[in-house]
């Protein structure tokens, strides 16, 4: 009888940490991870469904600004068979080390390394909470064992031209060996195979678990680190020979297609935000959420279908190119690429047009609502315009560099 194949014991760290700030107002009152998208989901939904979805069922967020929402909803949504050990679990800032919160994402970890020890991992996971993509990591995994190497850094390749925005990986000519991390670089190289295109970091790494101990018991004690994952632990396993590219291309998730195999975005200013929304309500969107092989998992409120009414000629309710979320009702309104969250009610008359709504928005009858984000329990009342003219709403509210709208949480709207 064949023995067994030996599968290496995988711990999941997700940073769920961050306090999101060009993403304000939305994030006034909840971490980033919290923050809604696609109608039902929060931004965390989507790399705890890429871990649980690739069998890594033992997985830790850490949490630390206005979590509140997110622990939330991490433990009410999140919840894994005890039997064989597996959980989900936000885990604060314990403070173990002295009265402070985290310093940054390495001091996070190694604030944490209780969690490692208890479980005792061959590789730990760390992936942060704030982007929009499907990956499978499992072979990020597979790569990294293989490899033999400290750190495996996951990178998606972005045209040379916006090496500016991200922290860019170079790799030594004809392997994946990483020889440096430079932080928006003006005028880097490109890469070998496409020198139009460069690595960008995705924040997402898979550690040999006494690699990453050593590195950030080390980096803790640098007086001089800013103890950032990105910043000061990975240029210090590069300096070591320890460091390796995944290339995100090189990803294969059941069920992706070609319009968005490949799709990641980061989702941290209100222009990404409101454009990450824009590509799931197009034909054929972009970021397809009706991949069922791979799906997306979150919490669902016990709530009725979406209802449309009325069907007069001069007051039809129907809402084209849109996501409309369980408990939405469209009452002789007209609703064009947008999407609805849970209980949003759009009256008679009124127009919605490239909106995102949260839960329990009202939009009153004959208000015109265009190129807006409005959080959640928000009244817009009847006869109100927001997106018509953008000096009167820069008075009132928050308008992105891109003339978005964007109302916070449950704020007063003048009709």
């Amino acid at each position: 009888m064949a023995k067994p194949r030996y599968e290496p014991k995988v711990l999941s760290i997700v940073l769920a940490g961050g306090e999101g700030k060009r993403l304000m107002p939305l994030t006034a009152d909840r971490a980033k991870p919290a923050v809604p998208f696609g109608g039902i989901y929060r931004l965390v939904d989507f790399v705890l469904s890429n871990l649980v979805n690739g069998g890594y069922l033992r997985v830790v967020v850490l949490t630390q600004y206005k979590s509140h929402s997110l622990d939330r909803h991490v433990t009410t949504t999140w919840r894994m068979s005890t039997l064989l050990g597996n959980y989900v679990t936000p885990v604060p800032a314990q403070q173990r080390l002295g009265p402070r919160w985290f310093a940054g994402s390495a001091d996070a970890i190694y604030q944490s390394l209780n969690l490692i020890d208890d479980d005792r991992p061959d590789y730990v996971i760390v992936y942060g909470a704030d982007h929009v993509y499907r990956m499978d990591p499992r072979q990020m995994v597979r790569q990294h064992i293989e490899a033999e190497v400290g750190v495996t850094v996951a990178a998606i390749r972005q045209p040379i031209e916006m090496a500016d925005q991200f922290g860019v990986i170079v790799v030594e000519t004809g392997t994946r060996r990483i020889e440096g991390f430079l932080e928006k670089p003006k005028n880097p190289t490109g890469l070998a195979d496409a020198p139009d295109q460069v690595y960008a970091s995705m924040g997402n790494y898979v550690f040999t678990t006494d690699a990453l101990i050593d590195a950030v018991s080390t980096d803790a004690a640098d007086p001089d680190s800013k103890h950032d994952l990105g910043g000061d632990i990975i240029p210090m396993m590069v300096r070591r020979g320890d460091a390796e590219v995944y290339d995100f291309k090189d990803n294969d998730v059941p069920g992706a297609e070609d319009r968005d195999r490949g799709y990641w975005r980061d989702v941290g200013t209100l222009d990404a935000f409101y454009d990450g929304h824009m590509d799931l309500v197009s034909m054929h969107p972009v970021f397809n959420l009706y991949n069922l092989d791979w799906p997306i998992y979150t919490y669902h409120a016990p709530l009725p279908p979406a209802k449309f009414v009325h069907s007069e000629p001069h007051r039809m309710g129907h809402a084209l190119d849109s996501m409309c979320a369980p408990g939405v009702v469209v009452s002789g309104a007209t609703v064009h690429r947008s999407i609805l969250s849970p209980r949003v009610t759009v009256n008679s008359w009124a127009q919605v047009t490239g909106s995102v709504l949260f839960d329990n928005v009202h939009v009153g009858r004959n208000a015109i609502v265009r190129n807006a984000i409005i959080d959640k329990n928000v009244i817009v009342p009847e006869g109100a315009q927001i997106g018509v003219d953008l000096e009167r709403d820069r008075e009132r509210f928050t308008v992105s560099d891109g003339g978005v709208v964007v109302i916070g949480k449950g704020a007063k709207v003048d009709p």
